[in-house]
């Protein structure tokens, strides 16, 4: 089962249904809708941390859930929980040079996991104010996605892509 902790954004079940639509059983939790105890009660196999309207100070309990399943559990962000999973491990989310609602932008990816047989690059809408400083990801995220400014789309842990590549199932 995959466990979405939903930051309260309407995108979040733009998510869950791609995911459904593949055949994933999920469970939707709010983030000020759970506890630490909750979530390992649930037991998911994976957990993903959804987009939001905020910074990851401000995502309930997404932070410490990162903090808590990392190394235990894969998780995957989009958006706020990129930004999320990033500063966990201790890399800056700032706010952007160039706010990008609603805009499109070429998106360019190393072709591994989740981009395993995608076009590169490919467009993508984008809908955030915030990323992930480049000169602060920590040594054990690897950028995976990128915009041509250099901005980060995605990244993973070192240790996750290397179970990922091994893995059988990933949905991510």
């Amino acid at each position: 089962m995959i466990l979405m902790i939903d930051n309260y954004d309407s995108f979040t079940y733009n998510l869950v249904q791609y995911l459904g639509e593949m055949g994933e059983e999920l469970n939707v939790i709010r983030n000020d809708q759970t506890s630490i105890k909750g979530i390992a009660e649930l037991d998911p196999q994976f957990l993903m941390i959804s987009p939001g309207p905020c910074s990851p100070n401000e995502a309930g309990i997404s932070l410490e859930a990162i903090k808590k399943f990392s190394g235990k559990t894969p998780i995957f962000g989009v958006c706020l929980g990129h930004q999320s999973i990033a500063q966990v491990f201790g890399g800056d989310v700032v706010r952007a040079e160039r706010f990008m609602h609603g805009k499109t932008s070429m998106v360019y990816h190393d072709g591994k996991t989740i981009f395993e047989g995608l076009e590169n690059p490919f467009p993508a809408a984008r809908y955030h104010s915030l990323i992930v400083k480049k000169e602060t990801l920590p040594d054990c995220l690897e950028v995976s996605a990128w915009t041509e400014e250099g901005e980060i789309m995605q990244s993973a842990t070192k240790r996750f892509l290397l179970k990922a590549s091994n893995s059988t199932r990933n949905p991510f």
